[in-house]
């Protein structure tokens, strides 16, 4: 590992991975990779890629492998418990994209193929080194002394923060992180405030149900998800020593605040007891389909934050320079600290845009960087060149405004508690939703909205 370098990268899960390769596909190498755990590759969180995503990272020609390694998603399906709700389909945005889908692909599969392009451009990420403090460099304040906690130090002059939700990076910048709602408003408390997600195999009778591609089942309690996951994924873990013949299901639900909280990497009985509460009865162990094993589980609180700001210099903003020609000239000071990802935005899982939306962080950033490198080496005294740093840091923080605010609305509906309505009016909140959403959902219009807003073309 090198001791100085232009750019140094911090993370490289998805969001840093493809920074890399939008610096690489613009001509620029020269740049570091650091992650802090030793493997990546390690869980399949993240589950779906969107057309929007697609599309930047085909303009940086990662898009193929990706596609060619996940399934195509042509549809949502909500159900209640026992009977069908509400389908949707994606087919209107066949006018807008050349990815009229939502793409499933587990996270690890996705780091995979994004850490494998890389390798083939002969990029190494730097493994274990965990950020420990940032400084001002004492030989130029332009630039920022990275230090690992083995004590190892990377001289940057661009540091991008790509080292999630408790990134180092941004705390050490001094760069708040809060939800961008305040008092009862940004404290929504629903059915989903804290959720499980597992990838299971299933035991017992074939059912077609199960082989849809989004399968959503609303119940009063709480919201339950199966997804099939692709083949790919079991080819995947076939090489990491863990092979798994069988069809595997992405399974998630919420677990209401009363139940406690949930155990730490929730076992078979505790998932399919929410299964046997929360899920379709053709899961439940009463018919013949039930849990067999479970690969991976996790739980999580859901909530949302955002940096107050995407772009920095780390020490100071600006110094006022030497009177010219009777002006103060104003140059700027610090090395420059860059967000993306989780570390720029987290919000709730609900219409899966996490990683969407810091995967074209990730690729815009690129040629941001770019032209930034470029106009301050062309006229490094007379060119304010942070304008292209602040406008992409502000677009970014706007598109996460917006994606915040969808996810919060679309976890509201999905986890709308079960309370009358009022005394006048004595039906459950529950029973109203699933009634709009039945007849709210056969217009094609409706349909067509749901699925831009979720294809996410609308917040590029």
């Amino acid at each position: 590992m090198p001791n100085s370098t232009t750019v140094l990268i911090v993370g490289a899960g998805p969001s840093g991975l493809v920074a890399a390769l939008s610096l690489l596909h613009h001509g620029f190498k020269d740049f570091v990779v650091v992650d802090a755990v030793e493997e990546g590759e390690n869980t399949s969180r993240a589950l779906v890629v969107h057309a929007a995503t697609l599309e930047a990272l085909d303009t940086i020609d990662c898009g193929e492998e990706i596609v060619a390694k996940g399934t195509k998603s042509k549809g949502v399906n909500f159900r209640n418990r026992s009977s069908k709700l509400v389908s949707t389909n994606f087919s209107s945005l066949n006018k807008h994209t050349r990815h009229p889908y939502s793409l499933v692909i587990p996270q690890n599969l996705t780091e995979h193929i994004l850490g494998e392009k890389l390798k083939g451009y002969s990029v190494t990420v730097h493994r274990p080194c965990k950020v420990a403090s940032l400084k001002m460099n004492e030989n130029d304040d332009n630039f920022t002394d990275v230090i690992f906690e083995d004590g190892k130090t990377i001289t940057a002059k661009y540091v991008i923060g790509a080292d999630g939700a408790h990134s180092v990076v941004r705390r050490m910048a001094g760069i708040g992180f809060a939800d961008p709602e305040t008092g009862e408003k940004g404290d929504r408390i629903n059915n989903l405030n804290q959720m499980v997600l597992a990838d299971v195999v299933y035991e017992g009778k074939d059912n077609n149900d199960l082989d849809s591609e989004f399968l959503g089942t609303l119940s009063p309690e709480s919201f339950f998800l199966s997804i099939p996951l692709p083949k790919s994924f079991n080819d995947l873990l076939a090489k990491k020593g863990q092979g798994v013949e069988a069809q595997i299901y992405r399974i998630g639900a919420g677990v209401p605040l009363v139940d406690g909280e949930i155990p730490h990497s929730p076992s078979k009985e505790y998932l399919q007891n929410l299964v046997d509460r929360f899920g379709p009865t053709i899961l439940s162990s009463d018919c013949l389909i039930r849990i067999k094993e479970v690969i991976w589980s996790t739980r999580f609180r859901t909530h949302s934050a955002i940096a107050d700001k995407a772009f920095a210099r780390f020490g100071g903003d600006e110094l006022q320079g030497a009177t010219v020609g009777g002006d103060k000239s104003t140059t700027k000071h610090g090395g420059i600290i860059l967000l993306i990802g989780d570390a720029a935005h987290i919000h709730s899982p609900a219409g899966g845009q996490g990683m969407n939306l810091g995967i074209r962080d990730a690729v815009f950033l690129g040629e941001a960087l770019i032209r930034h490198i470029n106009a301050s080496a062309s006229q490094p005294s007379s060119v304010d060149a942070d304008y292209i740093l602040h406008e992409f840091a502000e677009g970014r923080h706007k598109r996460a405004l917006e994606v915040i605010a969808f996810t919060k609305n679309l976890l509201s509906l999905l986890g709308t508690p079960d309370k009358k309505i009022s005394w006048l009016f004595p039906i459950s909140a529950t029973t109203v939703r699933d009634w709009v959403m039945w007849f709210a959902f056969k217009f094609d219009f409706m349909q067509a909205r749901m699925a831009w807003a979720m294809s996410g073309l609308g917040t590029r």
